[in-house]
């Protein structure tokens, strides 16, 4: 290659960086057919909780994404793509992490809650390639009730709200607004349909 042709070809990365790839967030065949994941009985995004003691009723901000496999030891979860961590709860059944992804011009963030074994920090970049974390394994599913046998997962159009760590949560940074979403209006002003979003982007 000539040198003409290499600064040609390095002025085009600098104006045209590669496109960067979503996959799902679960070990199965094809990462990139959102038909490979499977919901709980009431894990549909939209869906109304009723309220319950000190937490109102709201809208489900999220999807409640069943385990792929009968592995109940170590089942993966992965980052949809490359980011960065905002946040981390690392406390039994509502442990969760923040992610801030920037995807072919596009800023988002990404919730995984209910996840156990949590392999990256605040700070970290992560990939799709390397698990963030797992499903809660068949002691601690025994230990917190089997109603978490899935992990919740959002996707934010919004920056998340800031958050006071404590000496608890010493990590949890930033939280998200999955509680404060009463109406149709709130939902689709700060997150995505998750399904949809996959569907539109893998």
């Amino acid at each position: 290659m000539s040198v003409a042709s290499l600064l040609t070809y390095l002025h085009f990365l600098m104006i045209s960086p590669p496109e960067m790839e979503i996959l799902l967030p679960i070990r199965c065949s094809d990462r990139s057919e959102p038909i490979n994941i499977t919901l709980t009985n009431i894990g549909e995004f939209g869906l109304l909780r009723k309220a319950r003691p000190n937490i109102k009723a709201h809208l489900h901000t999220g999807i409640d994404i069943r385990r792929p496999s009968n592995n109940y030891v170590n089942e993966p979860i992965y980052s949809i793509s490359e980011g960065l961590v905002l946040s981390k709860r690392d406390d039994g059944p509502y442990a969760q992490l923040i992610i801030e992804h920037e995807v072919n011009g596009l800023i988002f963030w990404t919730v995984y809650e209910h996840v156990a074994s949590i392999a990256v920090g605040v700070g970290e970049k992560v990939d799709s390639e390397e698990p963030i974390a797992h499903f809660m394994n068949k002691n601690e599913l025994d230990k917190y009730g089997w109603q978490f046998d899935h992990f919740h997962f959002e996707i934010l159009k919004k920056f998340p709200q800031k958050n006071k760590p404590t000496s608890r949560h010493p990590q949890r940074f930033f939280r998200s607004y999955t509680l404060e979403c009463f109406s149709k209006v709130n939902l689709d002003e700060y997150f995505y349909d998750p399904i949809n979003f996959l569907e539109q982007h893998l």
